[in-house]
């Protein structure tokens, strides 16, 4: 894996992360934090989308979408641990 590589990887984890914590509300755990929720949330859905059928298609953009979906699950699964 290239610098280029890993650098895509970092970018679309803090935009996949900074989106879950603006749609799941009262969560943002700051850049870092972001970037951890958003690659998380990309091998939550990495694994779930294609157990149900789901495919997004391919590019950054549905890397992000893909992502993104995946750290919201993350979060709302916070949530009702949190709340338990």
């Amino acid at each position: 894996m290239g610098i280029e590589s890993i650098l895509v990887f970092l970018i679309v984890g803090a935009i996949a992360g900074w989106l879950a914590g603006l749609i799941v509300s009262g969560f943002g755990f700051g850049l870092v934090g972001n970037i951890v929720v958003g690659i998380v949330g990309a091998f939550i859905a990495g694994f779930l989308f294609p157990a149900i059928g789901i495919s997004l298609g391919s590019g950054i953009v549905a890397a992000i979408l893909h992502s993104t979906i995946g750290a919201v699950i993350l979060l709302v699964l916070i949530k009702v641990i949190k709340r338990a």
